[in-house]
């Protein structure tokens, strides 16, 4: 029988350091990252996955830590919003167009901005960019100066 409340020391990569955290079977990456090792670049918006809001990146690629158990984030490298550091193409491209207004999803849609430069180094088609900007929300409408943003980073990198 497994006990869902016993608690075990894990090893977490994150942001290129390796971090001993103490998690219940049952706990979300997302709360180990915020509550643990005060991380809170990632955002508990909807926590059922639809937003976005919570997205960092593992083993290159976009995930909502809301929906990955602390637990399976172990031996993968995790990239938090902290570990890009500042002035990064991404970055640089959505304070240039303005993409954000009051910034909550901004994190999200950075990480997987990120990711999409990582798993596509050369600017992909329209409607893979698309298809991409889909797994995130914004509640503040600022839809295109993201797609700007992102056509920017792009620039930015040839």
């Amino acid at each position: 029988m497994v006990r869902y409340d016993k608690k075990s020391v894990i090893t977490l990569s994150v942001n290129g350091a390796l971090q001993d955290v103490v998690v219940r079977p049952s706990d979300l990456l997302l709360d180990v990252l915020r509550e643990q090792l005060a991380l809170t670049g990632a955002k508990p918006g909807c926590k059922n996955g639809d937003c976005g809001a919570c997205t960092v990146m593992v083993d290159g690629w976009p995930i909502k830590a809301c929906l990955m158990l602390a637990v399976e984030a172990e031996g993968h490298e995790i990239l938090t919003v902290e570990g890009l550091g500042g002035a990064t193409a991404v970055q640089t491209a959505f304070v240039v167009a303005n993409a954000f207004q009051c910034g909550y999803c901004t994190s999200g849609f950075l990480m997987v901005c990120q990711a999409l430069l990582t798993q596509h180094p050369q600017m992909p088609e329209e409607h893979v960019v698309e298809e991409w900007l889909q797994a995130n929300l914004c509640r503040c409408t600022s839809y295109q100066e993201i797609r700007n943003a992102v056509m920017l980073m792009y620039e930015a990198q040839s």
